[in-house]
């Protein structure tokens, strides 16, 4: 990057450092998101809020349908 094209574009350093941030905290969403460590532990707190009579069985099973979707889709590595 030559010198005037580093000090025309200074101005935009922050944009492009939230930008940056933001693109980091979606991968580590995703990440997250598709880990099957996490969805276990989503799916039994699931089950225990049922159990608690904190849900409904239709949301239960919504959310359960979702989940389970989620962990079927998984990316798997290669």
């Amino acid at each position: 990057m030559g010198l005037v094209t580093g000090i025309l574009l200074l101005p935009l350093a922050p944009v492009r450092g939230v930008v940056w941030l933001a693109d980091r905290v979606a991968d580590a969403a995703e990440r997250e998101l598709h880990d099957p460590a996490a969805l276990r532990v989503r799916l039994a707190a699931l089950y225990e809020a049922l159990e608690a009579g904190e849900i409904s069985t239709e949301e239960f099973e919504r959310e359960e349908d979702r989940l389970l979707d989620l962990l079927e889709r998984r990316p798997h590595p290669a």
